[in-house]
């Protein structure tokens, strides 16, 4: 699916205000509701937007630890990394999982509601994930960005 500027609009809008509404997103796209709305669901449909979120304040829901995670495997065969990959989604505390090239396989961003329930999940869950070989951790300080919109172009915009 090519994305025109109207996409790219109504896409921007929704990243800043997941709730607008049809008239607020057919304002912003410069379209007429109805015409605004079927594009809105064509992006749906065609994978482009994915869900719809509330997003928390980490800190106010008691999960205020954020820890970075290297994850080096025993080997990596398809096997394994298929495997890691599976027992790693039972993991809620795991925001994040990317599959890296260099020193480690994969990189976590984990969250926890203190040190000693961080060290609990390390030591009772990750390190007994199928093939787990060695963890290293990085304790976050500060958050200081967090984004959630992703940085799409707009015709005109920089």
């Amino acid at each position: 699916m090519r994305l025109d500027r109207i996409d790219l609009s109504i896409l921007d809008h929704l990243q800043r205000d997941g709730r607008a509404t049809t008239v607020e997103l057919s304002d912003a796209a410069g379209l007429s509701p109805s015409p605004c709305h079927r594009r809105q669901k064509l992006l749906e449909e065609g994978g482009i937007i994915t869900g719809y979120v509330a997003l928390l304040d980490q800190d106010r829901v008691g999960l205020p630890v954020n820890v970075m995670v290297s994850v080096e495997l025993a080997g990596q065969t398809q096997e394994m990394l298929e495997a890691f990959e599976t027992a790693i989604q039972d993991l809620p505390e795991v925001m994040e999982c990317m599959l890296m090239t260099g020193a480690s396989d994969y990189l976590l961003r984990v969250v926890a509601s203190d040190l000693g329930t961080y060290e609990e999940f390390l030591r009772t869950r990750l390190t007994r994930l199928p093939g787990v070989r060695g963890v290293r951790s990085a304790f976050a300080l500060k958050r200081v960005i967090y984004r959630t919109n992703l940085p799409i172009k707009r015709p005109g915009k920089r």
